[in-house]
């Protein structure tokens, strides 16, 4: 029979132990215990300023659409205005127009025929005869200055000037063997009228109402 070992009693079993499991100096544990807060506090800092720099970029991203859309708006109302203020020149322009045709064919009624006639007979030195329709309150003026300006133009036919009831002050027809002019005041206007409101029509219709072009 094999014999039992003895049991030592005076071995030292912390000998061997883990060095993990020794106790701590109250030193060396406050020194562990700072840098754990350290770490902590340093790793802490750093997530709060990553945090803080995304959300400053955010609301970057934020501030920078919001011009932009700002910038949108006020190139649209600028485009709307310049295109109302395009529609009024027009319209202030043909009513200015219209208004001193009227006033300039009142004061001097005789003026567009003889601008017309000088220059057709400028054209017209071998035609061998035209005619000219006058107004009737015009024809006495217009007869003997018609003769003058076709003898100054060259002009050696016959020249006839009528008078025609149906022709308003300052309208006039020239005619000649193979062909003829028509100044008709109130026929160019209706031409105009309907020259502006086709170029009025589709900006009246697409002009926004002008509001706030900032909001």
């Amino acid at each position: 029979m094999t014999a039992r070992a003895k049991f030592l009693f005076d071995l030292d079993f912390a000998a061997g132990s883990d060095p993990a499991e020794r106790p701590i100096a109250a030193a060396e544990h406050a020194l562990k215990l700072a840098e754990a807060e350290s770490r902590g506090y340093r790793d802490g800092f750093a997530a709060a300023e990553k945090e803080a720099v995304a959300a400053a970029e955010r609301r970057m991203a934020v501030a920078f659409e919001q011009i932009g859309d700002a910038l949108d708006r006020l190139a649209r109302g600028m485009a709307a205005i310049e295109q109302r203020l395009e529609a009024e020149a027009v319209e202030v322009a043909y009513a200015v127009g219209r208004k001193l045709a009227t006033e300039m064919i009142s004061r001097e009624p005789f003026a567009e025929i003889a601008a017309l006639a000088t220059e057709c007979f400028r054209q017209l030195v071998a035609a061998p005869h035209v005619v000219v329709r006058v107004s009737e309150t015009l024809h006495a003026t217009a007869r003997e200055r018609l003769e003058r300006i076709a003898r100054e133009r060259g002009f050696e036919g016959r020249l006839v000037v009528l008078a025609e009831r149906a022709i308003a002050p300052g309208d006039c027809t020239i005619e000649w063997a193979d062909g003829g002019i028509k100044r008709d005041q109130a026929r160019t206007e209706a031409a105009i009228e309907s020259a502006v409101a086709r170029f009025l029509g589709p900006r009246r219709a697409t002009l926004p109402e002008l509001g706030d072009i900032t909001r």
